[in-house]
């Protein structure tokens, strides 16, 4: 018989041993080894039982154990001493307090969170992120205030069917054994209500995850007030048809920010001066504040200006069919009709949302929209995002289009081994403290390091044949046919790792393409090289799992078996086993489809060497000596052609560079040239992939400018936003009226040479426009062969007479500040002091023909 409910029934602690569940309940203990050196001392048996999972630890051990604990004066001071560190880490000044003008307190939005195994609350490297985005967010004193949905059954766990074809299990989660509160007021559970169609309600209810110093706010609508099909919005992450994908960004975006303002209320928690959204998921956020805002009398165009003005929005995808669109149809009736908010109307919500597609309604578009601040993740995801929403901003070029990047981090503590951090944390103190010293890695001896690489490698063969043998038996073996897993994996072999969600451009068989010469590599007598992989794919992708299943089937194969692992059920624990213990880290997507990319920054920053294709983070750091770059064929039209060169050039860097390296060994038997690599790894690439230098970023260059913004716009009674509300209006319907009418030049000869210059005149006929409201600027620099400016460059030109009849001239200078082909022209843009960029109201005039172009050498 099963159970019609499931629920966990907590431990009383003893008076003594209070502190004990406070640290529990803050997952700081998810990165502070000290705290769950603690939890482990409560039972150690149990503790490995139950996974090192702390709460479910609390669920489990005897009131006997409890009572020995609470009269055991040793543990007691530990436990005493761990407490006080909390309080004080909670407290206590950071970086960020040390800041000028930084925003109170930020709203961040994402669908999914990885903060630990025991909080299965993500899918792969968004919810990573994420979650080490509020994890250096704590460490830095960042006032964070996170927002996400609570799934009933988190992502799902993947098992193996004989045949190696991907199973999919979905466990029930009871929110009473994880580390989580409900939110409660004087009236007891806080609930957030959302007006749908046909006169139905969404409810839900707000569960708190204390990260370190950041609050996770997690709606959850499985509550008695809603009928099964509202109770089943939060079931499962990414699940469901178009219904239930709507249904759970209306509760992310509008419930997240009712649930932000109930916490804000009941807790005293600072209102959020800026609000992050990550991908189009949490987009209708915007919407709600701008219906906070009309209803306290604003127009929806102020409002619009106000929320714009302290909205950040990064995009994570670089191919639009990752991006969510619903139909246009769905819009309408979720926010017209009977269900419409009186001061926000349907068509305006259509208008953010709009794309070529008229009968789509686009989340990244409409997020962009209400954003005043947008960036990618990677230098290169900038480029490709500029190019991918580049009709968003007509008119203006590509590398003009608003969208900036900030190259995602990972949080060390979490991910680096702990071995690692001691030997930092001794011989480097400052590295850990400030983020600074990473040159005295060069110090530390090669031995010493080497030595740690091998324990790491150690426990991940170990971990590799328990959790082999646990899926060989959910596929069907008996443990009397599974004793050559025991030989599996070689604690002293060149270790390649590969884990990743298994989307097609992912590739995670290209290592296939050539099956023998695979083998060959595999099974080399003098260098031999063991592959380690793990990766999930969505359940509705079919292709994912026969990719999956290909990756399988070899590595059944008798003969190579012992040298290459599918590891089912990639999460948290075994991705810090992997990247922790692998020599190299392989990525060969198809470039430029990986956004970041961020679990070979993990790798690194453990002495691991990536192995990769020159895509996200990895084609802006890559130096070419801390580690390969897979060579791309990026002009090869035929993917398969292309699939075999890249496969073709994997094989030869693994077996003529990367085995040769590792194999090189000195008379005492150190790899000399390999650790010189490891260590410039981690001199290179170390200060630049951590968490805290990504937040360094966020904050400097997006959120305290957000902050500055939203105040300008706000202050005196939103003077200002309707001001500029009512200036961009203004300026849009008289745009048609503005012309460049003439622009001629002196000072440019026959031969124009080098360092020179010329002047320039323009005429602008501004029509009901002042001077002030534009600004007209000289582009200049190199053509192309279709007297095309390439990457110009753009000075001011200055109003120096204004005529009666509209019409105003300007000058300027521009540099002969280069040689070979040389171009002009000039536009026109609107300027306000409050817009973040010339392109934000996507208005540009330029001359009707290209006005004094000169085309030659100059010498």
């Amino acid at each position: 018989m099963r159970a019609i409910r499931r629920f966990t029934v907590r431990t009383v602690l003893p008076a003594e041993l209070a502190a004990l569940g406070e640290l529990v309940h803050n997952l700081r203990w998810s990165w502070h080894p000290e705290t769950t050196d603690l939890f482990a001392e409560v039972d150690p048996r149990l503790w490995e039982q139950v996974g090192h999972d702390p709460v479910a630890l609390l669920g489990a051990v005897t009131p006997a154990r409890l009572n020995e604990l609470a009269a055991d004066r040793r543990f007691l001071r530990r436990l005493a001493d761990a407490a006080d560190d909390l309080r004080e880490y909670i407290v206590s000044p950071r970086w960020y307090q040390t800041l000028p003008d930084a925003p109170q307190a930020v709203a961040y939005f994402s669908p999914e969170y990885g903060i630990a195994a025991a909080l299965p609350q993500y899918s792969g490297g968004l919810g990573i992120l994420a979650g080490d985005h509020l994890k250096a967010a704590s460490d830095l004193g960042v006032p964070v205030l996170a927002v996400g949905l609570l799934y009933r059954h988190g992502y799902f766990t993947q098992t193996l069917s004989p045949e190696g074809w991907q199973l999919e299990h979905y466990p029930s989660l009871d929110a009473g054994g994880l580390p989580l509160a409900l939110l409660k007021d004087d009236d007891g559970p806080v609930k957030i209500r959302i007006s749908l169609p046909e006169q139905r309600v969404l409810h839900a209810q707000v569960w708190v995850a204390q990260v370190g110093r950041v609050p996770l706010l997690l709606l959850d609508s499985d509550v008695a007030d809603n009928d099964t099909a509202a109770r089943d919005v939060t079931d499962r992450l990414y699940g469901g048809g178009t219904d239930h994908r709507l249904m759970q960004e209306l509760l992310l975006g509008i419930g997240g920010v009712r649930a932000i303002r109930a916490y804000c209320r009941v807790t005293g928690h600072p209102e959020p001066e800026v609000f992050h959204t990550n991908e189009g998921h949490a987009g209708f956020l915007g919407l709600e504040r701008i219906r906070e805002l009309t209803e306290t009398r604003l127009s929806f165009d102020e409002a619009l200006e106000a929320v714009r003005a302290g909205t950040v929005f990064t995009t994570h995808t670089p191919v639009p069919a990752g991006i969510d669109r619903f139909p246009t149809e769905m819009i309408e009736r979720q926010f017209g009709g009977d269900n419409a908010w009186p001061t926000v109307p349907v068509e305006r919500i259509l208008a953010l949302g709009a794309e070529s597609d008229p009968a789509r309604f686009n989340m990244a578009v409409m997020g962009m929209r209400l954003a005043q601040r947008v960036n990618g993740v990677s230098r290169l995801h900038g480029e490709v995002s500029r190019d991918m929403f580049k009709d968003l901003w007509p008119g203006f070029d590509v590398d003009e289009v608003p969208i900036g990047s900030i190259t995602n981090g990972v949080h060390a503590p979490t991910w680096v081994g702990r071995e690692l951090m001691e030997l930092a944390g001794r011989e480097l103190p400052s590295l850990i403290e400030r983020a600074r010293g990473w040159d005295g890695i060069q110090k530390i001896p090669d031995a010493e390091l080497w030595d740690i690489r091998g324990l790491m490698r150690r426990r991940l063969v170990e971990g590799a044949r328990k959790r082999l043998r646990e899926a060989w038996r959910e596929r069907g073996a008996s443990d009397a046919e599974l004793g050559w897993i025991e030989e599996v994996l070689d604690p002293e072999a060149l270790t390649i790792g590969f884990a990743r969600r298994v989307p097609s451009y992912k590739r995670l068989t290209l290592m296939l393409r050539d099956p023998e010469r695979l083998a060959g590599l595999l099974l080399d007598p003098d260098k031999p090289v063991q592959i380690v992989i793990a990766g999930k794919a969505h359940p509705a992708d079919e292709g994912g799992k026969k990719l999956i299943q290909q990756i399988v089937k070899f590595a059944d194969q008798q003969h190579v078996r012992h040298r290459i692992v599918f590891l089912p059920d990639y999460d948290m624990a075994l991705a810090q086993l992997m990247t922790q213990g692998c020599d190299v880290w392989l990525n060969n997507p198809l470039r430029p489809l990986e956004a970041s990319g961020t679990s070979g920054m993990k790798s690194a920053l453990n002495g691991g060497l990536n192995l990769s294709i020159r895509d996200g983070w990895w084609d802006e750091w890559y130096d070419g000596t801390n580690g390969w770059a897979i060579p791309t064929a990026d002009g090869v039209s035929d993917p398969d052609r292309r699939d075999a060169l890249e496969a073709a050039a994997l094989y030869d860097l693994i077996e003529h560079e990367v085995a040769d390296r590792f194999y090189d060994r000195a008379g005492d038997g150190l790899p000399r040239r390999w650790m010189e690599m490891v260590k410039h790894t981690l001199t290179s690439l170390g200060p630049k992939v951590l968490a805290g230098r990504m937040l360094r970023d966020y904050v400097t260059d997006l959120y305290t400018p957000a902050a500055r913004s939203a105040r300008a716009l706000s202050a005196d009674g939103y003077a200002s936003a309707k001001a500029f509300a009512a200036w961009r209006l203004r300026v849009a319907q008289a745009w048609p009226g503005v012309r460049v009418e003439h622009v001629e030049t002196s000072g440019v000869g026959e031969a124009p040479e080098v360092g020179s210059s010329i002047e320039l005149r323009a005429t602008v006929a501004l029509g009901d426009l002042e001077p002030d409201d534009v600004l007209v600027e000289a582009a200049y620099g190199k053509v192309g062969a279709h007297d095309e400016l390439v990457r110009p460059t753009y000075a001011k030109l200055a109003a120096d007479v204004v005529d009666d009849d509209g019409r105003a001239h300007y000058t300027g200078v521009v540099p002969l500040d280069r040689t070979g082909a040389f171009g002009y022209t000039v536009r026109v843009v609107p300027y306000h002091p409050l817009a973040a960029s010339p392109a934000e109201l996507g208005l540009v005039t330029v001359p009707e023909e290209p006005a004094g172009m000169t085309n030659g050498t100059l010498r």
